[in-house]
């Protein structure tokens, strides 16, 4: 029960900092944001098995999971950009 609280907290945490850093307006509301900051997580998570091996992919810690978080916001971004109508 904890562990689910405690990876909504830093989801919601690591997703908030990551959408600070992008310049831009994202129009996404809290449940975005929380799994924005988990999927930054795991995405930080393979960056750091591929950069310097391992057993299993698995999160990482605050920095890898901000910078996860950044990379998935500037690809939803600019996709939202190439798709828009306007």
């Amino acid at each position: 029960m904890f562990s689910i609280i405690g990876w909504v907290l830093f989801g919601f945490l690591v997703g908030l900092i990551a959408r600070a850093l992008v310049p831009g307006s994202q129009p996404m509301g809290c449940v975005r944001t929380i799994a924005l900051g988990v999927a930054g997580s795991f995405i930080g998570g393979a960056i750091g098995f591929l950069l310097r091996g391992g057993s299993v992919v698995q999160s990482s810690g605050w920095f890898g999971s901000v910078i996860g978080a950044i990379i998935l916001l500037v690809m939803t971004v600019r996709h939202r950009r190439s798709t828009d109508p306007r």
